[in-house]
């Protein structure tokens, strides 16, 4: 059965060239809106053209969004079925599943996974899917039908949380699209370290998969050392320094119920006489460790994002830059930090001088021995500077 689409036309100083050579958005000052188009409803799928009316693609409209338009299909007969969906999700599956032994790995990463807006982690024979986009949320029975027939997973739960919903106008319901929710957090274990899995009620889908490849080089510099974890979450960093032999880690974060998670983790592999927890603001525990003459031999640092946009950038690096000088005097001399940003805002040259202006305002010097991205199951499109967002910097003090 073919559809026929309505049609929106983007200006004729709006950069088509970037669209035909994979740019994936159109933003709301680059498309003739006319009062048919303001009239489609959030999710709407229309044949996008160029000025001189040829046809580029078949994309999702948002009247209501800033990203007006979403790049679907370079062929604009496309029919976005579970038939589509199932195409997408094998493509990403095979990357996956030639890079992990276990099905424990971001699944779907967005636009660069051909699914734009669409954000799915996989643990074992559970789904969690971010739609954080209008048409995905629209189109979520395809979506999760074609996911269980690609993986073969039994349970698929949505998370509603997050800024990227509110941006398109969606709320913040989450549910359990397929099967029975986990009565328990899921045990992960990545980098010989075992983390606990809130999917119901953690942050995001319930893990960070993304800073795998940087947990396992902060482990490499932490056999026999004193570790210290800032904005541990469930003890990302210090539960991989245990793993690799550190002698002792001690996790800093807000949330008690993250560091319970952490604490649970590190009794699974056996690691809590080597674990400590300290419950509060990282900024106020990272000054009392020092008024307590703390010393670490790695100091890893992995905050929320600081500068989620363009206009809270200046603010953001003023925060990492608060950070770097925080954390430095507490690494021995000879030791390591690490500084993490998620900001996507805060490209990487910025945050590298903010950080090195932080550990030089704490009066000391460091050598930038590495610089960490996400792992490979979030890759990066070229033509989208905000899909490679991690960036993680590690000194030697």
């Amino acid at each position: 059965m073919t559809v026929d689409f309505p049609t929106v036309r983007l200006k004729p100083k709006a950069n088509a060239r970037a669209l035909r050579h994979g740019f994936p958005w159109v933003y709301e000052n680059e498309l003739v809106v006319d009062r048919r188009t303001k009239k489609l409803a959030a999710g709407s799928l229309a044949v996008l053209e160029d000025s001189e009316r040829r046809p580029l693609g078949l994309v999702a409209v948002n009247p209501a969004s800033k990203i007006i338009c979403r790049m679907l299909d370079r062929d604009p007969a496309a029919q976005i079925d579970t038939a589509w969906f199932a195409a997408k999700f094998a493509r990403a599956l095979a990357l996956r599943a030639r890079l992990y032994d276990q099905p424990f790995y971001r699944l779907v990463h967005a636009e660069t996974d051909g699914l734009p807006g669409v954000v799915i982690d996989r643990f074992g024979d559970i789904c969690v899917l971010q739609p954080n986009a209008a048409w995905a949320e629209a189109l979520l029975p395809q979506m999760t039908a074609a996911l269980a027939e690609v993986t073969g997973v039994t349970t698929v739960l949505k998370n509603g949380s997050g800024r990227a919903r509110s941006l398109e106008g969606l709320d913040e319901d989450s549910a359990v699209l397929l099967g029975t929710a986990p009565a328990a957090p899921v045990p992960v274990t990545m980098n010989g370290a075992t983390y606990m899995a809130d999917l119901m009620g953690g942050q995001k889908t319930g893990l960070f998969f993304d800073q795998r490849p940087n947990h396992a080089f902060a482990a490499r510099l932490s056999r026999g050392a004193r570790v210290l974890d800032v904005f541990s979450h469930v003890g990302g960093f210090s539960l991989a320094a245990l793993a690799g032999g550190a002698a002792s880690a001690v996790a800093v974060d807000g949330s008690a119920a993250a560091l319970a998670l952490a604490e649970e983790g590190a009794a699974q592999a056996g690691m809590t006489d080597r674990f400590t927890t300290r419950k509060g603001d990282a900024f106020a525990q990272l000054e009392a460790l020092a008024e307590e003459g703390a010393q670490f031999d790695v100091v890893i640092c992995d905050p929320p994002a600081f500068a989620p946009n363009k206009p809270a950038l200046e603010k953001g690096l003023r925060a990492y830059e608060r950070v770097a000088r925080l954390a430095a005097p507490l690494v021995a001399e000879g030791g390591y930090l690490g500084l993490c940003s998620c900001s996507h805002a805060a490209e990487l040259s910025l945050f590298r001088n903010a950080s090195a202006r932080g550990i030089g305002r704490a009066g000391r010097r460091g050598q930038l021995i590495h610089t960490g991205f996400a792992g490979p199951d979030h890759p990066l499109m070229p033509q989208l500077a905000e899909s490679g967002y991690l960036k993680a910097l590690f000194f030697r003090l």
